[in-house]
């Protein structure tokens, strides 16, 4: 069996990925412009603004960021190009998880052998899956430590999914569900939560099996919740939805890289029930912060909310360590303000908006 190398990440490095729609500046909807706008990102710049799954979106990147306050320059430098390359071909940025209004089957793959490999074997199930996420990776430096923190890091999952719910409409319709996007990802083979592993052969043994049956051609191939990146010697947390707020983004990023290097001084490998983690994730989904949160070990209920302020009370020793305390704190202002979900409901039913209005006013809220 051919080994899986984990390149050792000595330090909690910061990677984020954030997913940006691009609308047609006059409809608002979807319009697959990427390929134009790809097409004048200059050279040094292609690392980080790059093609995705469909036409309408474009993946934005940072570098190997020591801190979030890194991430922020690296990610705000990004953004303001893109933003300037899609304006001058009348394209507008929209930063939440799922189009409102724009009908999945008119979107167009981009143009690469991947990408048309997936669509190919998805049919149907890849055109309705329009979504776009946030992804974080943090830096981990041995390959049996990153197996205990994916492990334990499930548990998690959703409450930083809770904080992220930005997807409550889809095809003009309200889903009733504060992240839709979490349900259309789990129709996805290799998606959703992760079973628990015992150690790093066995990922490698999966990993190996999934490969000689050709049910994935790389490690990207598994879309999990969370899951281990071999070439970049990483956890990934891909849960979360794409908060409507550049704030957000960073306190998210600052709550998952506390969380990684408080998980990383334990040792324990601890095995919660799988069913009481998918209900926590599917409370998430459907009420965000006004779900429930229970203790997958001791069955007590709480709320999300009081879920969010345990996590917060855990990581914050490890973020003073950081110099990151002052992101994280951004987490205290998504619990009084809510998330991009709440906000687009108030917008649309509450202000008697239509979806292109509810789209204007939701623009101008994520960099100020």
């Amino acid at each position: 069996m051919e080994k899986l190398q984990f390149n050792n990440s000595p330090a909690p490095t910061i990677g984020v990925e954030l997913e940006v729609q691009l609308l047609d500046e006059k409809t608002l909807e979807l319009t697959a412009m990427a390929p134009e706008i790809l097409n004048m990102v200059p050279a040094d710049m292609k690392e980080r603004i790059k093609p995705e799954f469909i036409q309408s979106m474009v993946e934005i990147n940072t570098g190997i960021c020591s801190s979030v306050a890194e991430v922020e320059r690296d990610l705000q430098g990004s953004y303001r190009q893109l933003k300037s390359f899609a304006e001058t071909l009348g394209v507008r940025l929209f930063t939440v998880s799922l189009h409102p209004f724009s009908s999945g089957l008119e979107q167009e793959v981009s143009d690469h052998p991947r990408y048309r490999r997936i669509m190919n074997e998805l049919q149907l199930v890849g055109r309705r899956f329009i979504t776009q996420g946030l992804h974080v990776h943090i830096g981990v430096d041995d390959k049996e430590k990153v197996i205990l923190i994916n492990n334990m890091l499930r548990i998690h999952l959703p409450v930083l999914l809770a904080l992220t719910t930005s997807s409550p409409f889809y095809e003009s319709m309200d889903t009733g569900l504060m992240s839709y996007r979490a349900k259309l990802f789990e129709a996805l083979p290799l998606a959703g939560m992760p079973d628990s592993m015992g150690s790093w052969n066995e990922f490698e043994k999966l990993v190996h099996l999934l490969r000689k049956s050709g049910i994935i051609e790389t490690v990207k191939d598994i879309w999990w919740d969370v899951r281990p990146h071999p070439d970049f010697g990483t956890v990934e947390i891909r849960v979360c939805d794409l908060p409507y707020s550049f704030q957000d983004i960073l306190a998210i990023t600052a709550m998952i890289q506390a969380l990684v290097v408080t998980l990383s001084e334990q040792h324990e490998n601890p095995e919660p029930h799988s069913q009481i983690l998918r209900s926590n994730k599917w409370q998430a989904a459907r009420y965000g912060l006004d779900g429930v949160y229970v203790d997958p070990f001791f069955a007590r209920k709480h709320t999300m909310k009081e879920a969010v302020m345990d996590l917060y009370r855990q990581v914050r020793p490890a973020a003073e360590m950081l110099k990151s305390t002052d992101y994280l704190d951004g987490i205290l202002t998504i619990l009084e303000r809510t998330t991009g979900a709440h906000i687009q409901k108030k917008l649309y039913y509450e202000k008697g908006q239509d979806f292109p209005s509810m789209i204007r006013a939701m623009q101008g809220l994520f960099l100020k």
